[in-house]
């Protein structure tokens, strides 16, 4: 009886620390709540009764760089009270003692750590995309390092590096053929393990015998040592890491597709990117998996899977808020002027640091240059004017640059706020031509599809001009497929419409080239023209296309051409719709889709997951069927 109160007591007090532990992390990382929560969750039984373990418990935690995923583990390790039995292991192989023969194996590296056989620890496998076994065209890549890994993941039972002891075999073989060409007395002094070679024959054989002693031993007393391994049967000489809980991380750029790879996008809208990666799965983990892996070494990934969105604003903003405060606080510590930063200055780090495709990294960066040197120079400068110790400075930022304010008076601070000078479009002709082509599209979009873009921009940094981002489709009907070549026409429509075929831009040649794109795979893989079969070039011999894609050719151009004409007389339609977002554009910059909503006037109702109605199509053919027997 007492030992089953004893038991609950014990398990009661685990889960308790853990409850701490998430709430401490809450308090660190921001933005991630829901997949701390998840962590913690996947981590209990591992920690709350380990005796139960049989086999590694493996997290896979997966997200673009810079949100939290290697902090998060070391961080959970501390607070578990297992930094002395961590383990990390960069899987690119060029880190962790590169040069050092043990780095070679997860065994190697688990031996010369805290983890002691049997017992729980904590491995992080970090990067692991880079590990990849099958390259693009799923032929097999050859992988030197860290393979005993995918037994480790199996049942974290990990066999004897059979390898090094034939190659100690092997040196102990040429020693001797030496030995026959020399003195006797030459001859002893000829083998010697090295140390290396002696922990390892000592790990691997698990003997008990001081290392000193392994390394003086004869070339007959190794012999004799491996006999004897081999002939007892290599199963009991297996090591156990059965209780280790393992955690993989890394990038999988695959899952977001063009988001996730332009990585000069400091404009996206951080709540549209967090948004669309919110809605990964572990499907799109398993699949983007398949493209850089065996089936079976996907397998033994298991599937707890954690995927990380991108950072929302809001958790920006609260890194934002946290470092600013610290930087306030470090630099109020060494010359003794008391700080106040006005909500501008934040902003503008927001505006200018904020890469919602690249994690944390080009953030914390920026706050170093804008800050760590701008209230370095504003306490100088203070200071210079007769600040004592205990006097306020103030800081504010102006779009250009900081301003520090102390009694009455005003500096200006030259600050690294660049992408907010490249957003600004001044010549009034080069941002009515890109709030008239970008109001294009967003507005056959909306007409054609049902709903706003997820952001319409002008005020772009990353490139000379504007963009239009729209929800991604699990499926593209025909109807679907003429409708997105309409809205990639749109831009040059609205052009034409309004400013006339002599000064239509240049600026429709990105478009013109997907609108293409899609004509040709509409008509040539997806089967929707005239010709059934799929129509393609081919390099490869064993691809079955047929290669002739000049019937095409002439279906395509004239497609192309019938969809410009709808966007035109969609346009033509709904010109004040399209005035209402470019007066909207060119204020702004920008338009939301709950700004697209009113400014437009449209009944935008469509959820984002709607597709065509299948299920009502489908019912209709049903009745159909039963109205034709019964006539």
């Amino acid at each position: 009886m007492n030992d089953s109160k004893d038991l609950r007591e014990q398990l009661a007090q685990r889960n308790r620390q853990l409850q701490e532990i998430a709430a401490q992390l809450k308090t660190e990382l921001f933005g991630i709540d829901t997949i701390i929560d998840r962590v913690i969750d996947s981590v209990r039984a591992w920690y709350v009764l380990p005796e139960l373990v049989s086999r590694p418990v493996i997290v896979c935690l997966w997200g673009l760089t810079g949100t939290g995923k290697t902090q998060l583990v070391r961080r959970l390790a501390q607070l578990l009270g297992f930094y002395d039995r961590f383990v990390e292991v960069q899987m690119d192989g060029f880190s962790n003692g590169a040069g050092w023969r043990g780095a070679q194996s997860i065994s190697g590296m688990l031996a010369q750590s805290g983890v002691r056989e049997g017992e729980p620890g904590i491995l992080a496998l970090d990067e692991f995309q880079r590990f990849r076994t099958i390259d693009n065209k799923r032929s097999e890549l050859r992988v030197e390092r860290y393979q005993d890994v995918w037994a480790l993941l199996s049942d974290g039972r990990l066999p004897p590096a059979l390898s090094l002891l034939g190659d100690i075999e092997s040196s102990i073989a040429e020693a001797a053929f030496d030995a026959e060409r020399a003195e006797a007395s030459d001859a002893k002094l000829r083998f010697k393990l090295r140390s290396w070679e002696a922990q390892e024959l000592q790990r691997n054989l698990k003997l008990d015998e001081p290392l000193m002693e392994i390394m003086a031993w004869t070339p007959e007393q190794i012999q004799e040592r491996l006999r004897a391994f081999r002939e007892s049967g290599q199963q009991q000489w297996e090591t156990d890491y059965s209780r280790l809980l393992v955690f993989v991380c890394g990038n999988l750029d695959e899952m977001y597709e063009d988001l996730a790879t332009s990585v000069d996008d400091c404009d996206s809208d951080a709540d549209t990117f967090h948004a669309v990666t919110a809605k990964l799965s572990v499907i799109d983990v398993k699949q983007a998996l398949n493209k850089r892996f065996k089936p079976e070494q996907v397998a033994r990934l298991g599937n707890e899977h954690v995927i990380y969105p991108s950072l929302s604003r809001r958790a920006y903003e609260q890194l934002i808020e946290q470092s600013c405060a610290r930087y306030a606080r470090e630099t109020a510590g060494r010359c003794g002027l008391l700080f106040e930063l006005d909500a501008s200055v934040r902003e503008q780090i927001y505006a200018n640091a904020v890469f919602p495709a690249q994690g944390t990294r080009p953030l914390f960066s920026s706050l170093h240059a804008i800050l760590g040197a701008g209230l370095a120079k504003a306490a100088l400068w203070a200071l210079e004017r007769g600040a004592s110790a205990g006097d306020s400075v103030g800081l504010a930022a102006d779009g250009r640059s900081l301003v520090a304010h102390w009694r009455g008076q005003s500096h200006a601070i030259a600050a690294p706020f660049e992408i907010n000078r490249l957003r600004q479009r001044n010549n009034p002709d080069f941002r009515a031509l890109l709030a008239v082509h970008e109001a294009g599209h967003g507005l056959v979009h909306a007409l054609l599809f049902g709903r706003a873009p997820q952001e319409i921009k002008i005020h772009v940094a990353s490139f000379e001009g504007g963009y239009n981002a729209y929800t991604s489709r699990k499926v593209w009907s025909r109807r679907n497929l003429l409708d997105s070549i309409c809205t990639s026409l749109a831009g040059r429509a609205a052009e034409l419409l309004v400013f006339g075929h002599e000064m239509s831009s240049s600026g429709a040649e990105s478009d013109l080239r997907k609108a293409t794109e899609s004509a040709a795979r509409m008509l040539r893989h997806f089967g929707h023209g005239s010709r059934i079969g799929r129509t393609d070039v081919s390099t490869d011999s064993d691809d079955n296309f047929c290669t002739d894609v000049e019937a095409s050719n002439a279906p395509i151009e004239a497609l192309l051409q019938a969809e410009h004409a709808r966007a035109i007389r969609l346009l033509e339609t709904h010109r004040g719709a399209l005035l209402a977002l470019v007066d909207e554009l060119m204020d702004q910059g920008q338009v939301t889709p709950t700004r697209f909503a009113a400014v437009s006037g449209l009944p935008l109702e469509r959820p984002e997951d709607a597709l065509d109605p299948y299920a009502e199509k489908l019912l209709v053919f049903r009745v159909q069927g039963q109205e034709r027997l019964r006539a």
